[in-house]
């Protein structure tokens, strides 16, 4: 199984929401950090937002940002919505194939069983966990977060 550049982006989107924790983050910004189109992201931005995972701010000041906690956005929740189909193989689509062991076959009981896998994997890491799996993704997303004065810069 691959997932769609749909379902990729639509995590890496998030990704960097979360990484600029506090702040809007523009849709260029976002393209250029993953050298994408904006007409691309916008695409994917209909289902995230649909779904509640991201809002939209209007204005000229507006971006984007998660619309919940990303502590609390489980990545098989984002691959579920973004993904169109999870057949995989022809028996899991109806009227999608002739064979005669359909409903007979272990081929089927144990794809299901592996996408069952799949997704209790997923279930157990969210949108936050990935964007604080490395402590140098702020600088590779080209985001600068703001340094604490130390108590020497504030004398």
């Amino acid at each position: 199984m691959r997932l769609t550049r749909q379902t990729n982006y639509a995590i890496r989107i998030m990704m960097y929401c979360a990484a600029n924790q506090g702040s809007l983050s523009q849709i260029p910004e976002i393209a250029n950090a993953y050298h994408l189109s904006e007409a691309f992201l916008f695409k994917i931005l209909r289902p995230i937002t649909q779904h509640g995972f991201v809002e939209s701010v209007r204005g000229r000041k507006g971006g984007i940002r998660l619309a919940r906690p990303a502590s609390s956005i489980k990545l098989s929740e984002v691959v579920k919505i973004t993904e169109d189909s999870f057949a995989m193989a022809d028996c899991f689509e109806a009227n999608g194939t002739d064979c005669p062991l359909v409903d007979q076959c272990g081929l089927s009981s144990a794809l299901n069983e592996a996408l069952d896998a799949f997704f209790a994997v997923l279930a157990k890491y969210t949108i936050d966990d990935l964007a604080n799996a490395k402590p140098s993704i702020h600088e590779l997303l080209g985001l600068h977060l703001l340094e604490e004065p130390t108590s020497s810069q504030t004398q």
